[in-house]
């Protein structure tokens, strides 16, 4: 009998990225994304690269087994942002669109009607979803489309009363196929305003608009290319099955609107449910942006030779503090992200009714705050590899623009924090008792984490502080006095809420070097933050003036040691290799990427005063004499040979070393 091999250290920071279940969840999705049809394709235009993802996005539901499964799984719904999106943003945005906006509204809604799915299943139509307007973006239960209830035609008479009512930014052109659309509109019945609905509705065939739609492209955006529009509508019939209905209410045979809610914006955010898993997915997908982005950033770094100390010695560049030290800092904070976004992803799966606001509001604050660490993440990563960075087939470049789009969607970040301080200003938070203790020590994780709450308990009581003193009966005035410090108190939330999730994690493995490498990621991530709060910290007594003396110390250390084991965190990251090579810069053979077939040191060569093709001496060939190699490599030849040798000579007896920073590379 053979007890089973222990799982390496990688393996282990596996499952604390992905979760105990990483084949079940994203194997499906790992394997997909290094097939041919996925791999990154070689540039065109814009049209053509949309056509491509559109064409993807068929395959990809061809490989399904259903995708009202996939629809109806907000774990395989993340998954799929989380390891798409960083291969083709565009596919990752209308795949998000149609499975999770389009056909979990769908499935959300009318559970005891059957509805014909069908088309949406096999792609005969692609699913979008119009809710944001011209006029009406993070407000929009304020939508000014209308869909008015005709009693004689039993149906709905869709209406765009003005410019500013126009559908704004939904993919909605024939591009790829036929689209159908889930419409956010004004349910009027009987002269009576019922609030914001969702309306299943026809939007296009194969070439055009159907009559009563109409759809105008919008100017390109920066990144990946979506067919993005404006959509309005010119008193367009739908039957009385197209209104999406449920508890929130209903049209009835008889022609009367009933509803078990009273509160219009109630049915609005039950309508639009979808949005939570929407959040969830865009923090997935910058996830795995930040992530692919940092594992090229470290790799290249390794490959990336520059000039030692001394005139023969070629280092890494990632041999520099100045080059590892940000980086070793965005690993910390990848791995936060990752735990962030699982935590917030089981809260809200597993989250009883009492408890779903706070759950909701989790993912949504972890959605700002992991969308806003990628970007700050990528933007790292692409100065660490200078102009290579910049072009568009090292990916990093749309990785970026996508990441701002992430930002954006689902609610723009600001705007959702802002919601998010606004109901944590007035709740109240226990702590439990230990957490009042004074100064700790700056390695025990548990005091890391009474630091962290402590930030976030300053800022909220700055927030109140200043709401109570401002002038009353200005509820604008008294918000906007209290708004700054409330959003950073919403920031450290997120930091705290990370911090936790890193604790709980490390605490979950067994001893060992995984273990052991996790905390340390903690610890930099932690002390990286309380250094920049340190001065409020002291303030409140939480710090001495010797332990703010010693942050600097301490996270230098911390940094030393994650980037002498970044190249190996990297691996934890389970990024296939086919996947990589798809990024040159990832590959020790980068500069091969630039190679020129036609260049002169592949054509030709000037010997004896006239060009003569290159050819390179074939393995068991007749041994030329001396004097025939020395005429053929000229006296340019002869100087770079020997320049050679002696180069390798001096190398092979100088001991390695690496004089910049030891602790990257110790000396033999």
């Amino acid at each position: 009998m053979h007890e089973p091999a222990q799982p390496s250290t990688s393996d282990q920071l596996t499952r604390v990225l992905y979760g105990d279940n990483f084949l079940q969840e994203h194997g499906f999705w790992r394997r997909l994304l290094t097939t041919e049809p996925f791999r990154r394709s070689g540039g065109g235009t814009p049209d053509e690269r949309l056509a491509l993802s559109y064409h993807r996005l068929r395959i990809l539901n061809d490989t399904l087994d259903s995708g009202a499964r996939l629809a109806a799984d907000p774990r395989a719904l993340a998954a799929l942002h989380e390891w798409l999106g960083p291969v083709d943003p565009a596919l990752t945005t209308v795949a998000g669109i149609h499975y999770n906006l389009f056909l979990g509204s769908l499935l959300d809604h009318d559970h005891g009607t059957p509805r014909d799915l069908s088309d949406f299943l096999e792609l005969r139509s692609i699913g979008t979803f119009l809710c944001t307007e011209v006029a009406h973006g993070n407000d929009a239960a304020a939508v000014e489309t209308t869909a008015t209830y005709d009693r004689e035609r039993d149906g709905f008479v869709l209406h765009t009363p003005h410019a500013g009512a126009q559908k704004f930014m939904p993919n909605t052109s024939p591009a790829g196929g036929p689209k159908t659309g889930v419409v956010a509109a004004r349910l009027l019945a009987d002269g009576t305003d019922h609030g914001v609905f969702l309306f299943l509705a026809p939007l296009t065939d194969d070439l055009d608009a159907l009559p009563g739609v109409r759809v105008r492209r919008l100017p390109a955006r920066m990144g990946s290319p979506v067919d993005h529009c404006l959509t309005s509508f010119d008193r367009y019939f739908v039957p009385r099955e197209a209104l999406l209905a449920g508890e929130q209410g209903r049209i009835g045979e008889d022609g009367r609107f009933t509803s078990e809610l009273a509160n219009r914006r109630r049915r609005f955010l039950l309508s639009i449910g979808r949005v939570t898993p929407g959040k969830l997915s865009m923090s997935a997908c910058a996830v795995g942006s930040a992530r692919v982005t940092l594992a090229i950033a470290v790799r290249y770094a390794g490959h990336r030779l520059v000039s030692g100390s001394r005139g023969a010695q070629r280092v890494p560049v990632y041999a520099h503090r100045t080059h590892h030290g940000p980086l070793a800092g965005a690993m910390a904070t990848v791995f936060a992200m990752s735990l962030l976004h699982r935590r917030a992803l089981d809260r809200w799966e597993s989250a009883p009714a009492p408890d779903r606001d706070e759950a909701e509001r989790l993912v949504a604050v972890a959605k700002g705050w992991i969308t806003w660490r990628a970007r700050e993440v990528i933007v790292e990563c692409r100065e660490r590899c200078g102009a290579q960075g910049l072009l568009e087939n090292n990916g990093m470049t749309e990785l970026f623009t996508g990441i701002e789009g992430a930002i954006t969607a689902e609610g723009d970040n600001l705007a959702v924090h802002a919601k998010a301080a606004a109901e944590m200003l007035f709740s109240v938070t226990v702590r439990d008792e230990d957490e009042e203790e004074g100064p700790g020590e700056l390695d025990d994780p548990r005091f890391l984490g009474r630091l962290l709450a402590a930030v976030e308990d300053i800022w909220f009581d700055r927030a109140r502080d200043r709401i109570s003193a401002a002038p009353a009966g200005d509820p604008l005035g008294r918000w906007n006095a209290a708004s700054g410090p409330a959003l950073r108190g919403v920031e450290a939330y997120g930091y705290r809420q990370a911090s936790e999730a890193y604790a709980q994690a490390a605490a979950a493995l067994p001893g060992g070097p995984a273990r052991e490498r996790l905390t340390e990621l903690h610890r930099l991530f932690a002390l990286q933050w309380v250094a920049r709060n340190s001065g409020d910290l002291l303030a409140a007594g939480r710090l001495t003036a010797e332990q703010v003396s010693s942050l600097p110390d301490a996270v230098e250390r911390l940094i030393a040691t994650v980037a002498r084991h970044a190249p190996a965190l990297v691996k934890s990251f389970a990024l296939p290799e086919r996947l990589m090579s798809d990024w040159p810069i990832a590959g020790p053979g980068y500069a091969d990427a630039y190679d020129d077939p036609e260049g002169s040191w592949h054509r030709h060569r000037r010997a004896g005063g006239r060009t003569v093709d290159f050819r390179r001496p074939v393995c068991g060939s007749k041994r030329r004499p001396l004097r025939e190699k020395v005429a053929a490599l000229g006296t340019r030849g002869v100087l770079l040979a020997y320049w050679g040798t002696t180069s390798v000579l001096s190398r092979w007896f100088e001991k390695p070393q690496v004089s910049v920073d030891e602790s990257v590379r110790p000396k033999a």
